[in-house]
Formats: C-alpha cells, sequence, structure tokens
C-alpha cells in the first residue's frame, strides 16, 4: 500500500505511553497474577479471544453456512476450515500489534497513514461494520419474532439495549461483561451439540467435505457463497477490536512481561477460534444432514430453517434450539460490534466523548440503517441481505489485513516482536489470498451485470 506517511509519534519499536489509551475505562484494570501457576496465568488471559470469536459465529455465518449446506451439502466445510485457520493467524497478529505497541490498529493507521489515507480507512471500516451490524442486528430481530413473535422493526430497535447492558457490566469490571458474552457462547455451544445429535450427519461425507476442492473456484455461485464464508468468518472489524480488548490486562511494560502476554492472549484466541469452528462447521453440518438431503436445496432464509428443521428432525426443540442459539449468537455480536464502532471511531478520528455517547453514536450507525432495510424488505430477502453483508465485509477486508501485517512486520515499530520470515511470508499470502478471491469476486460480478 504504496501511500504517504507521517513520522512516528513515539520512540520505535515500544509503548507509546504518553498518548491516549484504547479503551480508556477499561485500559489495563485487570490485574495478571505475578508467580502464580500456568493455569491461574491462563484464566487472567481468557477473555478478549472470546469476545473476538463472537464475530466469528454470529448471524451473518448463519445465513452463508445455512446457504452454503443447504446447497452444496458438506462441500464448503473446507472453507470454513481455512477461513478459520486464517483467522487465527490473523487475530494473533492484532493482539501482537496491541501489546507490544500498545495502540490498537486504528490509531496504529492514524499514526502511521496521511489524514487523507486514515479518513478513508475509517470510511471503510465504518461500511464493514455497518454491513456487519446489520447481520447481527437483523438475526437478533428475527429471534424475537420467532420465539416471542415480536415484530422485526421493534426487534431491530430493542437491539438498542444493549449500549445499557455494556454500561452495566462494564461498571462492575471487564471481567463481567467477558464472563456475560462467554456464557451466550455456551449456549450457543449446547444448543448446536443437541441439534447434531438430532440431525445425525454422515461423518464420512464430513470428512470429505474437510478437503478442498478446485470446483469451489469454478462453480460461480459456490465461490460467492464461499467469499460470504470468508467475509462472516474473518471480519475486519475483529482485527480491530482484538488489538484493544487485549490492552485491558495489567501487563508490565517490559520486554520479558509482554513475551508472556503475547503466549497467553495467542492460546487464548486460539482456543476461542477453535470453539467457533465447531459452531460454524456446526452450522452448515446441519443445514447439509436436514436440508440438503432432503431435496430442500434453495433454503437460505433463516425463517425457512426454522420452520422446516421440526418436521425434518422430528421434534418441536430442533427449531426452539435453533432461535434460542440465533438470539444468543446476535446479543453477543451487537454488544462486541458496538465496542468494535467504538474503538474505530476513537482509534481514527481520536474523538473524546463520555462512554455511553460514544457507544450511543456507534449504535444508531447500525440501528438506523437496519430499520429501514427491515422496514422496507421485511420478513422476505432477509436471507439474501444478510449474505449480501457479508460479501460486503469480505471486499473491505483487505484494508484492515494489510495495514496489520505491514505493521507488525515492521521492526521500527514492533522491534524484536517484528514478525519473523516465516510468519511475515504466512501473513503475505493470507492477505494476498483475500485481495484476490475478492478481485475474482468483482470481475465475475461485473462480468453478469455486462451479460
Amino acid at each position: 500500500m504504496a501511500v504517504a506517511t507521517k513520522p512516528l509519534v513515539e520512540a520505535p519499536g515500544w509503548r507509546f505511553p504518553r498518548l491516549r489509551p484504547s479503551l480508556p475505562e477499561a485500559h489495563r484494570t485487570v490485574a495478571i497474577p505475578v508467580g502464580a501457576s500456568v493455569w491461574r496465568k491462563v484464566l487472567a488471559f481468557a477473555g478478549p479471544g472470546y469476545m473476538v470469536a463472537v464475530g466469528y459465529m454470529d448471524p451473518g455465518n448463519w445465513a452463508t453456512d445455512l446457504a452454503g449446506g443447504a446447497r452444496f451439502g458438506y462441500t464448503l466445510l473446507s472453507v470454513v476450515l481455512l477461513s478459520n485457520l486464517m483467522a487465527i493467524l490473523l487475530q494473533s497478529l492484532a493482539l501482537k500489534l496491541g501489546l507490544v505497541t500498545g495502540r490498537d490498529l486504528a490509531q496504529a493507521c492514524r499514526d502511521h497513514y496521511s489524514r487523507p489515507v486514515s479518513f478513508v480507512l475509517w470510511v471503510l471500516c465504518e461500511i464493514a461494520i455497518a454491513a456487519c451490524d446489520l447481520a447481527e442486528v437483523i438475526g437478533s430481530a428475527v429471534a424475537l419474532n420467532l420465539l416471542f413473535g415480536i415484530p422485526l422493526v421493534w426487534g431491530v430497535i430493542l437491539t438498542a439495549a444493549d449500549v445499557l447492558l455494556i454500561l452495566l457490566l462494564q461498571q462492575r469490571g471487564f471481567r463481567w461483561l467477558e464472563a456475560f458474552i462467554i456464557a451466550l457462547i455456551a449456549v450457543i455451544g449446547v444448543c448446536f451439540a443437541v441439534e447434531l445429535l438430532l440431525a445425525k450427519p454422515a461423518i464420512g461425507a464430513i470428512m470429505t467435505g474437510l478437503i478442498p476442492r478446485t470446483e469451489i473456484i469454478t462453480n460461480p455461485m459456490m465461490l460467492y457463497i464461499a467469499i460470504g464464508i470468508l467475509g462472516a468468518t474473518v471480519m475486519p472489524h475483529n482485527l480491530y477490536l482484538h488489538s484493544a480488548i487485549v490492552q485491558t490486562r495489567d501487563v508490565a511494560d517490559n520486554p520479558t512481561a509482554t513475551r508472556q502476554a503475547i503466549r497467553y492472549a495467542t492460546f487464548d484466541s486460539t482456543v476461542a477460534l477453535l470453539f467457533a469452528f465447531f459452531i460454524n462447521a456446526a452450522i452448515l453440518i446441519l443445514s447439509a444432514a436436514a436440508f440438503n438431503t432432503s431435496g430442500n436445496t434453495e433454503v437460505a432464509d433463516i425463517n425457512d430453517a426454522f420452520r422446516l428443521l421440526t418436521p425434518l428432525l422430528g421434534t418441536s426443540a430442533a427449531g426452539i434450539l435453533f432461535a434460542v442459539a440465533l438470539l444468543a449468537s446476535g446479543q453477543n455480536s451487537t454488544i462486541t460490534g458496538t465496542l468494535a464502532g467504538q474503538i474505530v471511531m476513537e482509534g481514527f478520528l481520536d474523538i473524546r466523548l463520555p462512554p455511553w455517547l460514544r457507544r450511543l453514536i456507534t449504535r444508531l450507525i447500525a440501528i438506523v440503517p437496519a430499520v429501514i432495510v427491515t422496514a422496507m424488505y421485511g420478513e422476505r430477502g432477509i436471507g439474501a441481505l444478510l449474505i449480501l453483508s457479508q460479501v460486503i465485509l469480505s471486499l473491505q477486508l483487505s484494508f484492515a489485513v494489510i495495514p496489520l501485517v505491514i505493521f507488525t512486520s515492521d521492526k521500527r515499530k514492533m522491534g524484536a516482536f517484528a514478525n519473523g520470515p516465516l510468519l511475515r511470508a504466512a501473513a503475505w499470502v493470507v492477505a494476498l489470498v483475500i485481495a484476490g478471491l475478492n478481485a475474482w469476486l468483482l470481475v465475475g460480478t461485473m462480468r453478469s451485470w455486462v451479460a
């Protein structure tokens, strides 16, 4: 990304102590026990990874996974797996950036690039967050409608209450917010574990589906959904989020403590994202086992999936568990999405506002478009909108991934913690694969319009 840059604002290769920290109300509020056992330190660092993992199992994933499983069976499982491996690598870079420099990715972009470039990156990131929040808010509204009959528009408006929930939990400490999110993740996991027991998928077909096929690239519709899965799995706003919330840990300002923090935070992130892979794979497997094998290959709508699960699996519990998991997923995702919006706005624009006002602004950026879209399209067409939102996310992804790889490979910023040759090569391969797939999608879309 050849652009004009600004000089570094502090001594290179270490923290920036004189600058305003990311998420100042929670910065370094979680103590790390000194001289404690490995297990206690693992627990002390556990949390941020699960908050990030929420974005990898949000309602946007449901739409793409449902569509992929219903139409193509288990074939796109390999895309879910590869996307998750990419996510593990990229999130490890994001947390390292935050722990080493004391800057989140948005702040690092503002420090490094010229003001016009930073502004463009901020606009692109806000578009990505709006697309992500569209999926999360609509997913929560659909779940409320399925469980309680609440109209979709009112369900969307109710999701704005997560601002109050965040403020309430953070007043008790950031760990309370993490615990609440982990509890909802557990609910999602239990629901899908039961769903898979009811669906009885073919184990052999699952194993085969984990092997990539060239058909995924050559089939335009399969590629479209595959890139949607990529966009739903590796989310740009999660890179900004992770680089900020990992700084809630009170890590000593020395290389030894930082190296240890990176190790424990990477373990937390990897375990959490492997759990997210189970959820994503479970959604696609459930869709393949319940819909593809029964001939319902056009199921891409969450409402249709809810209605079809009960007759196909033979119990009303199937539909209820599906909706409960969707509600937990949507609520979790709106919370972390709101935090990500705050981080991005503060990082790129350095706006100093009270926490409640910052969160209200970032929430309205998502709520207003979601209300308009829901009022216009209603129940029908939501599945297509959710998939489109994930494709938009994927198209914005390179604008977060490329700066992240550049920054974490720069010894002036990272010092001894800069990416080594193998890690740098792997990171660039991932970045180029993402950019290449997006270019392929754009070319294919433009050809279809011309035709």
